[in-house]
């Protein structure tokens, strides 16, 4: 049996490096390459087709988890995405199992977990751990998972705006410009017609768009 190729994607060397010495001690799995970002990821498989899994971040800079998986599809659909993140919402989970990945692990998962659910994902099954999978449905029974005028970027610089976080701070999470953050508030506060943040956050509560 081959072993199953997987391209880990993530924006922390530690996290990346750390995940691969992990993997390294099971012969079925052959981690083939180590990304930092969604953008590096597509254009690796544009050219590398030969891939199985991909242990997909959601926060990454340039390209992030939930762009990733809107594209993967298009350009090789074989390719199974598991995400592994650290947040651990619901409005996370229902999102990813929307856009089509075949699982979501935390990252501080233990290594059983890890390898039992690669396996599984790599069978074509989907799994979904019974605190994920609760989290996500206590998520949905209240919120209807759909699109938004807003791309996934956006989306994410509005959750840590309302969450109180500054320009220069969000920023450095997202390890962009302060100058890119202030364009996306600008595009948000457009869209959605507000004059502050106030009235944005408001507006946003109310659409559904944050939690």
């Amino acid at each position: 049996m081959k072993p199953i190729k997987l391209v880990i994607a993530d924006d922390h060397e530690l996290f990346r490096n750390g995940l691969k010495e992990l993997l390294k001690k099971y012969d079925d799995v052959d981690v083939v390459n180590l990304v930092e970002d969604g953008e590096e990821f597509m254009n690796y498989i544009d050219i590398n087709q030969d891939i199985d899994i991909v242990l997909l971040d959601i926060t990454m800079p340039n390209m992030d988890g939930f762009e990733v998986l809107d594209k993967i599809k298009s350009v090789n659909p074989r390719i199974k995405p598991i995400i592994i993140s650290m947040h651990d919402e619901g409005n996370y989970i229902a999102k990813c199992a929307k856009k089509g990945a075949y699982s979501y692990l935390l990252k501080n998962t233990d290594q059983e977990e890890l390898i039992k659910v690669v396996r599984i994902v790599n069978e074509g099954r989907k799994y979904f751990s019974h605190s994920i999978s609760e989290k996500m449905i206590n998520y949905m029974s209240e919120n209807p998972v759909s699109d938004n005028i807003l791309s996934n970027k956006e989306t994410e610089v509005l959750e840590l705006i309302s969450k109180g976080h500054t320009t220069k701070k969000i920023a450095e999470m997202l390890y962009v410009s302060a100058r890119t953050i202030e364009t996306h508030r600008a595009n948000v506060l457009k869209k959605l017609k507000a004059k502050n943040t106030a009235e944005l956050i408001k507006k946003a509560v109310k659409l559904k768009l944050i939690t």
